[in-house]
């Protein structure tokens, strides 16, 4: 199993997106928000090569929610998630973020 660490930026990512969903349909929708991304970022860890490769950055997407988490090795052991986005979101966003 790898080591996941995040970006300082996509911990706000989740935070805005958290807020947001509390804000328009209360905390349980953004529970399961949660709880979803917590699912693939699990799935990340036990089988890093499963989601999408974009040169150096790949790509998660999550089933229930317009959002995908874009990631990098650090090395052989970690992961870093770089940032948490809806779908529709430019797509530069977070892209320079290491």
């Amino acid at each position: 199993m790898k080591k996941i660490i995040y970006h300082v930026g996509a911990r706000l990512d989740v935070l805005e997106i958290v807020e947001w969903y509390e804000r328009q349909d209360g905390p349980e929708l953004a529970d399961r928000f949660t709880r979803e991304l917590e699912e693939y970022v699990e799935k990340l860890a036990n089988s890093p090569l499963r989601y999408k490769d974009q040169k150096a950055i790949r790509r998660a997407n999550l089933d229930r929610f317009p959002y995908h988490f874009l990631y990098r090795f650090i090395d052989e052991e970690t992961i870093k998630i770089l940032t948490v986005k809806h779908d529709r979101r430019r797509t530069s966003y977070g892209r320079r973020r290491r």
